[in-house]
């Protein structure tokens, strides 16, 4: 009797997996399918040069997300195995969820829906947002809630997404405020309902050691490196795509020196800090994101990607500790530092861009393909007077506003549905350990010096 509250929630994981798996392989049969091969011979040639132009970007991308994210969340460490696994894990999971809910929404013709590359690619954005959001709770949750927390941001996702590409027009090839500011600011609202007893007391395996910083700025490296296929993937090929990688690339590299420059002057001997530069040196590619693709001189590139990095870097040493203070709020990666004031910084700058460019007689236009298949410069003009730059401009702003927003409302209300007690909550004591989680053979064999009896049933409560 005594141990059913242990081994109860131990099968909560497996048989949910499960059960999405199975109920997705029964939504695939019935309702996906591929295109049809097309009969004209231009028409097959026009889908190959789509597929030999987006699947490199593709194959970038997914280095990123699966080896690039989830080394950068190793700097714990003693949880770098689960942070690895359970980026994987939520990636695949999220992907599919976001898959299955895009084809219903907005591609659902006469009871199929026809999978192609573009819509595997938007999907893989949607999940970029949850893996970004669990950073802020990273190591202090269970995989129960953490595949929990990705089932109520899909949805929340594609609706504010709808809402700021569709409805107000805004331009954000990048993702800068669709991903970056919503998965932030979803990140935080979940913390804050999650954690909300109080500031969380330093965990004596929180510090991150050499080693473990050495792996996540490995992974820093490996994103620094494939940003720009991130950036440039939705562009239109042509000027504006080449635009957008030439941006990405001044401005990550303008954030990577302007890291080290701040960081040596804020520490003591002008010595760096790893956090800073694993964070810091991608600020650039955040910023830029929403201004990509715009016409504007090389040298607005550096000047968002220095902006960014010290902004960054500011917040880790001033912002991160004044929140925690004041608001008691649990950012345990900094994605407020990394994501949220950079996306703030790139959606200002998107704005002053359009307004600037109004004036430009050159001819220049935006060009970002929506994730519903158009051309998302089409709802906002592709060029503009001073009237409608103001009025694309204000739309940047309540893009914006509509992503704060609507991140933060969800993801308090999703921080209070991981409180279930089924979803095993990891305490205090036992948070950041990978042995919570694996079967690592040398603890297998012999049991660690203080273990206690009730430490063991807990382990035993979320082994997988």
């Amino acid at each position: 009797m005594g141990t059913s509250p242990f081994t109860r929630p131990c099968r909560l994981l497996p048989l949910s997996l499960g059960l999405f798996q199975g109920t997705l392989l029964l939504f695939f049969a019935l309702f996906v399918t591929y295109d049809e091969p097309s009969a004209q011979v231009e028409d097959a040639n026009l889908v190959a040069n789509k597929v030999y132009s987006t699947f490199p970007f593709f194959q970038d991308i997914q280095v990123m997300l699966v080896v690039g994210l989830g080394l950068l969340l190793t700097f714990l460490p003693r949880y770098g195995l689960s942070a690895l696994t359970h980026n994987f894990l939520l990636l695949n999971f999220s992907m599919q969820w976001a898959l299955v809910l895009q084809g219903l929404l907005h591609h659902f013709h006469h009871g199929q829906v026809q999978l192609d590359l573009h819509k595997l690619l938007i999907s893989e954005f949607a999940a970029v947002t949850v893996l970004i959001s669990v950073g802020a709770i990273l190591g202090r949750t269970s995989p129960c809630q953490l595949l929990v927390m990705a089932t109520c941001e899909i949805p929340v996702y594609l609706a504010s997404e709808w809402v700021i590409l569709n409805c107000l027009g805004v331009l954000d090839v990048g993702g800068t405020i669709t991903i970056h500011v919503f998965s932030c600011y979803f990140g935080l609202g979940v913390s804050k309902a999650l954690f909300r007893a109080g500031q969380q007391p330093l965990h004596p395996k929180e510090t991150p050691t050499p080693r473990s910083d050495l792996m996540s700025l490995v992974g820093m490296l490996i994103l620094w490196v494939f940003w720009p296929s991130f950036v440039a993937v939705l562009c239109q090929p042509g000027d504006a795509q080449h635009r957008a990688i030439l941006n990405t690339l001044l401005a990550m590299s303008a954030s990577a020196i302007t890291t080290v420059v701040t960081s040596s002057l804020l520490e003591r001997d002008s010595k760096l800090s790893p956090g800073h530069l694993q964070n810091g040196s991608l600020a650039g590619g955040v910023v830029i994101g929403a201004v990509a693709d715009m016409a504007m001189p090389p040298v607005a590139a550096l000047a968002l990607g220095s902006l960014s990095a010290l902004t960054c870097v500011l917040g880790f040493r001033f912002l991160t500790p004044l929140l925690g203070r004041k608001l008691s709020l649990l950012d345990q990666c900094g994605i407020h530092n990394l994501h949220g004031l950079p996306g703030i910084l790139g959606a200002a700058a998107s704005a002053v861009v359009i307004l600037v460019a109004s004036k430009d007689t050159s001819g220049s236009h935006f060009s970002q393909l929506s994730p519903t298949g158009g051309n998302a410069s089409e709802v906002g003009g592709e060029q503009w007077g001073d009237q409608g730059a103001s009025r694309q401009a204000l739309c940047q702003a309540a893009g914006l506003a509509v992503a704060m927003g609507t991140s933060l409302l969800g993801g308090l209300l999703t921080g209070a549905v991981l409180q279930l007690p089924c979803l095993a909550q990891p305490p205090q004591r036992l948070c950041f350990d990978d042995s919570l989680y694996f079967k690592i053979q040398d603890q297998a064999e012999t049991p660690r010096p203080g273990s206690t009896t009730e430490e063991g049933a807990l382990a035993l409560k979320e082994q997988i």
